[in-house]
């Protein structure tokens, strides 16, 4: 198990860098990021629960809110809700357990892999890293995914407005991925989380206004139609093995919608203390998931209610809406600008490891190390860091190119959902609860805890094998 010494060094190279962390930092800083009171001498802590709250909802309302309805379309009438209420119960728990080991012997865990080093040592801290980058990242390239999406159906609404519904408007997705990469370019040069409150204010509203206008729309289509559509099995396929690969690529998609393990611990590092940091952090999950689900099922169940057995695999770019089309139009730019916000929400901490890591490797560089001051029109004064403008860049262009190669909404959430689910929200949680808590094995609550993570096991498996298998087909197809 990790010990004193390893927290020092493990500082500056761990994934998924407290919100909390100081805007300059040197090796010498490293000795006072842990205390016994939970006190930071950075940065005072004052976050509540429902500032907690909703740095879980702007992390989580995101491109998975889209692919709701055509994932309860895929389950059916019983099977999909009840996926979903399970989900969210099964995200209760995870947040349960790990919130419980945000602290290790009095110290604090300010991140997802500073508590799997601490609680299960450094060998499992490596394979939790690897997660936690394919988390991250993945979850960035699904969000130029979708912003390319949403461009591309603005200009399809305004072309079926002017020429019909009937009209072949074709609009391809590169240039809406490269366009959408070179203003993460700009937007990446931010510092760090310090810096884009601002950001996840405008992030956090632009995903309510879609959400709301995705569950209107899909009210009023219902209320048009007079009728319900669907059914309990589910959209028909061609044959049993079709539907046994889309239902699981929709457990993917459901499991992509919800965890936010990743994040869970930065976020609870920046509550204030007294009251206990978890039963903050629970209070405020209470209220994240509770809002979370009801979106989810306002917008998964009255889009299938409205179109059926074609229920588009994205509510709000597949074109079962048409008119109003300037509100179709303002929906999607709302999913753009959230998802500028949400790429950076995902993509700092992968930059504050890895920048942290070379200041400590290479601390005489100036390539790495100095900063140039640079005034353009408008803006205020900016301190450039080449070496962060260098890597920033690559980083961007790299999960850009990922993008332009796989363009599936669909399969791609399913896929990235179901890779990080069961490791990242279920074993190393339930792992690490065990030491915590100090649970005997063979014990009720041992036995109870390793079936749970079992069950989660089959469904992370199940979801990704339906999910590659339709990203394999799309990519053929």
């Amino acid at each position: 198990m990790g010990g004193e010494d390893e927290e020092q060094e493990y500082h500056s190279s761990s994934l998924v860098a407290p919100l909390t962390q100081p805007k300059n930092f040197s090796s010498s800083d490293h000795d006072d990021d842990f205390d016994d009171d939970g006190s930071n001498h950075h940065q005072i802590r004052t976050g509540s629960t429902w500032s907690g709250a909703a740095h879980i909802i702007t992390g989580v309302i995101g491109a998975g809110v889209l692919s709701i309805a055509w994932s309860i379309g895929q389950l059916g009438w019983i099977a999909g809700p009840l996926a979903i209420i399970a989900f969210a119960a099964i995200t209760f728990v995870s947040t349960f357990l790990l919130s419980d080991c945000y602290r290790y012997q009095h110290r604090r865990c300010p991140s997802y892999n500073h508590a799997v080093r601490f609680y299960l040592g450094e060998k499992w801290e490596h394979v939790s890293g690897v997660f936690v980058m394919l988390s991250l990242s993945g979850t960035a390239i699904a969000y130029i995914i979708t912003s390319a999406s949403s461009v591309r159906a603005i200009m399809k609404s305004n072309c079926y407005h002017k020429e019909g519904h009937e009209a072949e408007c074709s609009y391809g997705d590169i240039v809406y991925m490269l366009l959408f990469g070179v203003v993460q370019i700009f937007m990446s040069q931010i510092p760090d989380y310090h810096n884009m409150a601002w950001l996840s204010i405008i992030a956090a509203i632009m995903s309510f206004s879609y959400s709301f206008i995705g569950f209107g729309l899909g009210f009023a289509k219902v209320i048009e139609n007079g009728t319900i559509k669907g059914s309990i099995t589910g959209i028909p396929a061609s044959n049993i093995a079709n539907k046994l690969w889309l239902a699981f690529q929709a457990l993917g998609d459901i499991a992509f919608a919800y965890p936010y393990a990743v994040i869970l611990l930065p976020i609870q590092d920046t509550l204030k203390s007294p009251p206990a940091e978890n039963k903050t952090m629970k209070k405020a999950s209470m209220v994240a998931i509770f809002v979370t689900t009801f979106f989810y099922l306002c917008c998964g169940c009255f889009g299938y209610a409205a179109f059926g057995n074609d229920t588009p695999g994205n509510l709000l770019t597949g074109f079962g809406f048409y008119e109003p089309f300037w509100l179709i139009d303002f929906a999607n730019a709302c999913i753009v600008l959230h998802l500028v916000g949400g790429y950076q929400i995902y993509s700092q901490p992968i930059f504050s490891v890895v920048e942290k890591w070379f200041i400590g490797k290479f601390p005489e560089s100036g390539f790495v190390n100095n900063f140039h001051k640079v005034k353009l029109p408008f803006l205020p004064l900016l301190q450039l860091n080449s070496f962060r403008l260098c890597f920033r860049t690559a980083y961007v262009m790299s999960t850009t190119g990922v993008a332009m190669l796989f363009p599936y909404f669909n399969q791609v959430l399913g896929v990235l959902g179901a890779l990080g689910f069961w490791p990242l929200a279920i074993y190393f949680p339930v792992e690490m609860y065990f030491i915590q808590k100090k649970i005997v094995a063979w014990s009720r609550q041992w036995i109870v805890l390793r079936t749970f993570s079992f069950f989660c096991f089959l469904v992370t498996v199940v979801g990704l094998i339906g999910s590659l298998q339709g990203l394999i087909s799309a990519k053929l197809s």
